[in-house]
């Protein structure tokens, strides 16, 4: 039995890393676009990367009925689907021979990967237990991975053998890894666990508090995370890589500043489960506004840790938002709410394709995106000083407590 939980549990973390990675394909495969089929796809940037925004917004509208579909399907068939979709639709956009082909796959791919953080972030926190945050880390390390393995092998598989595998090779692997969940069994965590203790009585204001916050926060965070996302790659080429013979070299050096991130998310996933989320928010918040402004005009090799600090920041706070979920809201909704939650996020993520795709256009760098984006920055931190921090959150038993005297006190409001 516990092996079999396992396998679910290294299925979902697999899930995770190949979600990320080929949401941000496009990102980095349109440096090798523009010089090798400019006759189907143009010579720009900004309207080549334009086309993934049906992809995004459809991943971020996908995931608000994934809650009620997984109760009428069950997950193991909606996984399913998510692999084998995601599978096909990369296929496609990998022979794709005009603009119209590659942006319907791209946005079928993304209708099927709006699955998983909805139903996997569920079930991953079912196979928690009380160690949440750890959980939690490890499962945002893959998909941080996935993000920062998403330029390096896309360069080098475009670089090497053409645009069209940078989308083939991942599709291939999708449907792979499909196949092996199918000779998987339906696995329920809840029932393997055995009686569970009840969910804490918290009191009604504070649950309201951290949803209201949390919701904000999805949809700064969303577009901030993926707009960073999308523009790293032509950040390292703009300043520290132009020559289109490099970009092994720019999808490596997007790889190292990501990286720093999936080890973060790692690294606050294990701290989470002894300290308070506003503890460790705060800090990761306060950075981004001072980071983005500041990569809007370095040059040079100061762009590498610049981008490492904000990478950091973002997908820190990634571990932190699921986790406020597992914390503050009782196990039977929390399908639904990451749907509502994943659907204000992405489309705020949806915009950041045709918004970055703009600004360079209309600008010529990147530097009007950064400081757009740190705007959102600013907003994120605001976001954090408004979370309740609580010290119940370490002690649930003390939640009748704080209902009883009306929701007070609170640790370090």
């Amino acid at each position: 039995m516990r092996d079999q939980a396992m396998r679910q549990i290294v299925f979902i973390n697999t899930a995770h890393f190949l979600n990320h990675y080929i949401l941000l394909i496009l990102a980095t495969a349109v440096l090798g676009m523009v010089t090798q089929a400019p006759e189907a796809f143009g010579s720009d940037y900004g309207p080549i990367l334009a086309l993934g925004t049906a992809m995004f917004v459809l991943y971020g509208l996908g995931a608000l009925p994934m809650g009620w579909l997984q109760d009428r399907f069950g997950r193991k068939t909606m996984m399913s689907v998510f692999y084998f979709g995601c599978g096909a639709g990369l296929l496609v956009a990998g022979i794709a021979p005009s603009p119209l082909v590659l942006a319907v796959a791209l946005a079928f791919m993304g209708a099927c990967a709006a699955i998983y953080h909805p139903i996997g972030t569920a079930m991953l926190v079912e196979a928690a237990g009380e160690k949440v945050g750890r959980s939690m880390g490890i499962n945002g390390a893959f998909g941080n991975i996935g993000v920062a393995c998403a330029p390096v092998v896309t360069a080098l598989l475009a670089a090497k053998l053409g645009w069209h595998f940078a989308f083939l090779v991942p599709g291939v692997a999708c449907l792979l890894v499909g196949l092996l969940w199918l000779r998987e069994e339906p696995y329920d965590f809840v029932k393997a666990a055995g009686p569970q203790k009840a969910f804490p009585p918290i009191p009604p204001a504070v649950v309201r508090r951290a949803v209201v916050v949390l919701m904000a926060i999805a949809s700064v965070s969303g577009l901030v995370f993926n707009a960073f996302a999308l523009l790293l790659p032509k950040l390292m080429e703009e300043r520290l890589a132009s020559s289109p013979d490099l970009l092994p070299v720019v999808g490596m050096l997007a790889f190292l500043a990501t990286l720093c991130g999936g080890l973060t998310q790692f690294t606050v996933g294990r701290m989470i489960d002894g300290r308070t989320l506003k503890s460790i928010f705060l800090p990761l918040a306060v950075v981004q506004l001072p980071c983005l402004v500041a990569l809007a005009f370095v040059q040079g090799w100061m762009v590498l840790p610049l981008s490492a600090l904000m990478a950091a920041s973002i997908f820190g706070q990634v571990t932190v938002n699921e986790t406020m979920t597992a914390r503050y809201v009782a196990p039977a909704l929390r399908a639904k709410l990451y749907s509502i939650r994943f659907t204000i996020g992405f489309m705020g993520a949806a915009t950041a394709s045709p918004l970055v795709g703009y600004l360079h256009e209309s600008s010529g760098s990147v530097a009007t995106a950064l400081l757009v984006l740190a705007v959102f920055g600013a907003v994120t931190f605001i976001c954090a000083l408004a979370f309740p921090n609580r010290k119940e959150e370490l002690q649930p038993a003390l939640w009748a407590r704080a209902a009883e005297n009306g929701a007070l006190p609170a640790a370090a409001e």
